[in-house]
């Protein structure tokens, strides 16, 4: 089995960049028999998101791969806790550490 190939998504999972991000996703996928998504980085989260997210899981399924999530944004964890996905998809909710003010 190859190493996981991180993919670290570092803007919005909207449908403005879903065509792209789906892309990434399929790519890293045809890389690797393992992915790990890094959405702690994700400030907008619409349906379009929530679709990408549902369609790695399944692919990876479907090929036989490994596709997990391990980091969550606050605002990709709210989306999920709302549609009440976190069973489904199946990764712990790894939250990144806040962010530290500028020191002066």
């Amino acid at each position: 089995m190859s190493a996981p190939r991180q993919i670290v998504i570092e803007q919005d999972l909207t449908i403005y960049n879903a065509a792209e991000i789906k892309r990434r996703l399929l790519d890293g996928m045809a890389a690797s028999d393992s992915v790990e998504l890094d959405l702690s980085r994700v400030f907008e989260m619409d349906s379009s998101g929530v679709q990408l997210l549902l369609f790695l899981k399944k692919e990876a399924q479907r090929l036989g791969k490994e596709a997990r999530i391990v980091g969550h944004s606050p605002t990709v964890r709210e989306t999920i806790d709302f549609l009440n996905l976190a069973a489904r998809l199946g990764d712990p909710m790894v939250l990144p550490p806040a962010p530290q003010p500028p020191s002066q």
